[in-house]
């Protein structure tokens, strides 16, 4: 009996000592792939969501300007989401409308519509690292996460918001980004996203989000009630506050044509 347990002890240590040697033959790469990975599949099921939001833009010397809008979002199946931003004030924006096809690994495709001129304006793939709307938003970061967006390399564990995090560097595949690379810090226990750094196309630090306020959807979803997005080159920033969020509202594709966009309102 004695000598039954000792073996069962010893095949369980043997067991233990292979899985670390595993983990830690994984090189820095593979290692990022699997963050990334485990990252996407905790963020699975959700189906769609409705949110009500502010944008709030700062000139370098803090002077503010804020935007309401709406947010719509539909999950979908083996590609990258459909989003549907909707603004709703102050009056110089209201009417104006932003529809996102994010996709995994062809070229995003979004569209803008503008009430003034009463006519959908597509942005060109070349163009999505400009501006969204006057924001510290890039047209190009407004796409849903997805791993084959980018390819990924472990670069060490660090605290972040009191968290215990990897850091993480992606490179994206897009090759019209108006980035090098973006280093991401994630929660070991959630694989949320805390802290974003954004480099330039000559590889120095542009901007960094964070993550701040998190709250459980559907005993499951994390999502930040607030971004914020600054700019260490013009010293601007931009907040997206979140006020109310909802998941599974019934919004289907229809809601997320270009017929859908010219009657957002």
């Amino acid at each position: 009996m004695i000598r039954t347990k000792s073996c069962k002890l010893l095949i369980s240590a043997l067991l233990s000592l292979l899985v670390v040697a595993q983990v830690q033959a994984q090189s820095a790469e593979e290692k990022g792939l699997a963050i990334a990975k485990e990252r996407k599949s905790r963020d699975l099921g959700w189906q769609n969501s409705q949110a009500e939001a502010s944008m709030i833009l700062r000139t370098a010397n803090r002077q503010e300007i804020e935007r309401r809008m709406r947010l719509l979002t539909l999950e979908m199946q083996d590609d990258g989401d459909k989003g549907l931003t909707i603004f709703d004030q102050p009056a110089d924006v209201k009417g104006t409308a932003f529809l996102n096809y994010s996709h995994a690994v062809e070229p995003d495709e979004q569209w803008m519509y503008l009430p003034a001129l009463k006519r959908v304006k597509r942005i060109a793939s070349k163009n999505k690292s400009g501006p969204f709307m006057g924001s510290e938003f890039a047209f190009e970061d407004l796409s849903s996460f997805e791993v084959e967006k980018f390819s990924y390399k472990y670069l060490r564990d660090e605290k972040c918001h009191d968290q215990d995090c990897f850091v993480v560097e992606q490179i994206p595949a897009y090759e019209h980004s108006g980035y090098t690379r973006l280093v991401t810090w994630l929660d070991k226990e959630h694989y949320r996203a805390h802290k974003v750094e954004f480099y330039d196309r000559k590889n120095s630090l542009l901007k960094t989000l964070t993550m701040h306020d998190f709250k459980l959807y559907l005993d499951k979803y994390w999502r930040p009630m607030k971004l914020s997005m600054q700019n260490h080159q013009t010293r601007k920033s931009t907040d997206l506050v979140t006020h109310e969020l909802n998941f599974r509202t019934g919004l289907t594709e229809d809601d997320f044509s270009q017929a859908a966009l010219k009657r957002a309102r």
